[in-house]
């Protein structure tokens, strides 16, 4: 195991506003966390040892301050993300009785949509194994054709990684999948959910999708089922590797969590930096093992929380007790 090369993750950093009962009548009381598919992953992975860079336009608003002290104080490096003069997307989500949550978001002409090429085209890739992105900012305009240039001109430095992270409430699904073949042919490793698959290919099983989307170029297909665990699927050799038994609190940036456990575990053997060449379906299923636990542990708090190593440490001790 050797130390894990930077990760440059590049997206959305979101407000998640969460309702909870208010002391008085006819009010609504709402709590806040810092959220977002990317920075959710950023944060995952430098809680796990990873060095994690963050590529983001971050407000200056009371919203884009609390996006700052959280990314920094999990050690993530923002020395590229961008001061944004917009203001900061919000998302309020209500928990149903499974922990899951639906969201309504509030993302007019906010800061994260707004790459130019001119805020992306001096990024050093010179250090980094692996660039990851997904969620909105691969599909809000204006910034979307950039953020997927930046993709391009990426892929021959870097492995890439993307995760769709489809909300239909905000961008109709049909516009992921117009371009998903298009990502798939910038991506060595595609992570999404069942959720996600049956946005995207509705009906289609998940052995046939994982098909589809390697003859579309991607080499590395993650499906993440929650209680079902996952299936992931190397150049058509598939492996199965069930969920991490935990009590739920709520699966908000589970995914999120699993995706940064699968590429730390990935950078700690050596395994990022090209197009994934040595790469093994042992080698896949024993980074699933690890992402899956990581995505229990923040499963297991409430919010967008994901562990620090100390704990997975901490956990598996008590394992072999």
């Amino acid at each position: 195991m050797s130390s894990p090369r930077q990760i440059t993750v590049l997206g959305e950093c979101v407000a998640d506003a969460f309702t909870e009962p208010a002391s008085i009548p006819n009010e609504l009381a709402l709590r806040v966390l810092p959220g977002g598919g990317p920075a959710n992953t950023a944060v995952a992975l430098a809680r796990l040892g990873t060095p994690a860079r963050f590529l983001a336009r971050l407000s200056g608003d009371v919203f884009g301050r609390l996006f700052r002290a959280h990314l920094e104080s999990s050690g993530v490096d923002l020395s590229s993300a961008v001061a944004a003069p917009e203001p900061s997307t919000l998302a309020v989500a209500e928990l149903d009785e499974r922990g899951q949550a639906a969201f309504s978001f509030h993302a007019q002409n906010t800061a994260d949509w707004q790459w130019t090429a001119g805020e992306l085209a001096g990024v050093d890739l010179s250090g980094t194994a692996c660039v990851h992105t997904g969620s909105l900012a691969l599909v809000r305009e204006p910034g979307a054709a950039v953020v997927e240039d930046f993709l391009a001109a990426s892929a021959p430095r870097a492995t890439i990684s993307i995760d769709p992270n489809v909300r239909p409430l905000l961008v109709d699904p049909e516009v992921y999948r117009v371009r998903l073949a298009h990502w798939c042919d910038l991506a060595d490793v595609l992570r999404l959910s069942e959720d996600d698959l049956e946005l995207l290919l509705p009906g289609t099983p998940p052995e046939q999708a994982c098909d589809i989307w390697h003859a579309a170029g991607a080499r590395l297909v993650v499906i993440t089922r929650g209680a079902d665990g996952v299936l992931a699927s190397l150049d058509g050799e598939r492996i199965e590797v069930p969920a991490v038994p935990t009590t739920v609190v709520d699966t908000v940036g589970a995914g999120d969590s699993f995706t940064a456990g699968l590429l730390h575990h990935l950078g700690t053997r050596g395994l990022l930096g090209g197009r994934l060449t040595e790469l093994r379906l042992d080698d896949v299923a024993d980074a699933c093992r690890f992402a899956a636990r990581v995505a229990a542990l923040t499963c297991s708090v409430a919010g967008p929380n994901p562990p620090w190593q100390s704990q997975l440490e901490q956990l598996a001790t008590v394992g072999r007790v």
